[in-house]
C-alpha cells in the first residue's frame, strides 16, 4: 500500500556525503534535553507547548545545512526555501512516538534525510498501518494527506524486520527540515 503525498528516495546521499554530515553534525554541541540528543537550526521547536514561533529564531541555517537545503530545493523535493533544522540522534532502542508535526507551524512539506542505521519509519491512518524500510542515505518527503491526515513515527526498539530479515540497528541520525510558517 502507497501513502498518498509520501515520496522515498533511497540513495539520496553518498556514503561520503553521509560521512560527511556526520563528522560536521559530531563536531557541533547537542542537547540532551530529550531522551535522545537533538540540534537546532534556524528555529528551535518547543516540546513542551509543542509549538514554534518568531521568538524561537536561532539564525540563518549553517553554511552544510544551507547547502544541503538549497539542493533539496533544486532538485524539485520542496516547492520552497526550508528554514528550520532539527538533527536527531537515535541509539538502538531509541524512536519517536505517533505524531502529525505541528500543523500551524510548519508548511505542506517535510523533508527527513537517514544517515547512520536502517529503520522502520511507520505511518498509521486509523487501522491502517503502513512500514517503510529506510536506508541510510534516503530521503523522505512527506506532504500533503501524509504530512496532515497520517500519523508517523519509528518504535523503539533494538531491530526491525526489513523485507523478511531482522536487522539490528545502530546509531541513526535524522535530519529533519521544515519551513516555519513564522507568522505564529
Amino acid at each position: 500500500m502507497t501513502v498518498p503525498g509520501l515520496t522515498c528516495v533511497s540513495d539520496y546521499l553518498t556514503q561520503g556525503e553521509q560521512d560527511a554530515l556526520l563528522a560536521t553534525i559530531d563536531s557541533l554541541p547537542w542537547r540532551g534535553d530529550l531522551r535522545r540528543r537533538v540540534q537546532h537550526y534556524g528555529y528551535r521547536y518547543d516540546y513542551t507547548k509543542r509549538n514554534v514561533d518568531r521568538e524561537s529564531y536561532l539564525g540563518p541555517l549553517p553554511p552544510w545545512a544551507a547547502t544541503l537545503a538549497t539542493r533539496l530545493h533544486t532538485d524539485g523535493h520542496v516547492p520552497g526555501a526550508l528554514n528550520q533544522l532539527i538533527v536527531n540522534e537515535y541509539q538502538p532502542g531509541q524512536g519517536i512516538s505517533s505524531h502529525i508535526d505541528c500543523v500551524p507551524c510548519f508548511a505542506d512539506t517535510i523533508i527527513s534525510l537517514s544517515l547512520g542505521s536502517a529503520c522502520l519509519f511507520t505511518m498509521r491512518l486509523d487501522e491502517t498501518k503502513v512500514d517503510i524500510p529506510l536506508a541510510p542515505g534516503s530521503l523522505l518527503i512527506m506532504s500533503g494527506d501524509s504530512r496532515y491526515k497520517w500519523r508517523h513515527e519509528i518504535a523503539p526498539r533494538k531491530s526491525d524486520l526489513i523485507n523478511g530479515t531482522r536487522t539490528p540497528r545502530a546509531r541513526r541520525v535524522s535530519l529533519t527540515y521544515r519551513t516555519v510558517l513564522t507568522e505564529n
